[in-house]
């Protein structure tokens, strides 16, 4: 059995240390999923705004008509970004999560 890598997208501070990341799933063709994790703490200004930027940047992401993100629940930064780079069909909580299901923009 092989065993594939899910993508994933990382966002370092001047440390070298990884402050947040993006696992990233891809379903079917045109679909694909993000799950937005960020760490606690003090964070370099922009670490959310740039997560979001390096995900929707990635070639195989771009390729993709619709994507479903996963963030923390009040996590407005980001939530902002996404929807100034995609088109959010839906927004909705779930436990301490934000679900978005949006298409990209073109």
């Amino acid at each position: 059995m092989t065993v594939h890598e899910q993508p994933r997208v990382s966002i370092q501070d001047q440390d070298g240390r990884c402050v947040a990341t993006a696992d990233i799933q891809f379903v079917g063709q045109s679909a694909a999923r993000a799950s937005l994790h960020i760490e606690s703490g003090h964070l370099p200004a922009g670490t959310r705004t740039r997560l979001v930027d390096a995900l929707l940047d990635m070639p195989e992401f771009r390729s993709c008509k619709h994507v479903q993100v996963a963030l923390p629940l009040g996590d407005t930064e980001i939530l902002d970004r996404v929807r100034e780079r995609c088109h959010p069909d839906q927004v909705r909580a779930a436990g301490t999560t934000c679900l978005v299901e949006a298409d990209l923009t073109t």
